[in-house]
């Protein structure tokens, strides 16, 4: 089965580590899905237990201080092969100087996640 790809509007209003976050997400006429988990796709962040708990945090801060409660556009990927069920996203966020930013590849460029290998 091919993967299907969406674009949708959303709300970044929790930050559980440093590549999964909970979305807001708009689908326009006035209707939203509130508190979609999303895995950030391509990316894998430090875990929040074990050895890797302090990288863990700081990844995970790291992502809240750019992303939550802002607006962004997020690209989802149904993979069924995602091992919790949760929608993979691509997340694109417009800074205030008006570029717009993919923080998948923003994790990876700053040091607090690394390209997952499939």
């Amino acid at each position: 089965m091919e993967k299907q790809l969406y674009h949708y509007k959303a709300i970044v209003v929790q930050v559980y580590d440093g590549d999964t976050c909970t979305l807001d997400v708009d689908l326009g006429l006035n209707t939203w899905i509130r508190g979609e988990k999303v895995r950030l796709n391509r990316i894998n962040a430090p875990e929040l237990t074990g050895k890797s708990k302090s990288k863990g945090i700081k990844s995970r801060d790291y992502l809240r201080s750019k992303i939550l409660g802002q607006e962004v556009l997020v690209q989802t990927i149904k993979d069924r092969k995602e091992k919790y069920g949760r929608y993979l996203g691509e997340i694109w966020l417009t800074t205030k100087t008006g570029k717009v930013v993919n923080i998948n590849d923003e994790m990876v460029k700053e040091g607090y996640a690394i390209y997952q290998k499939y």
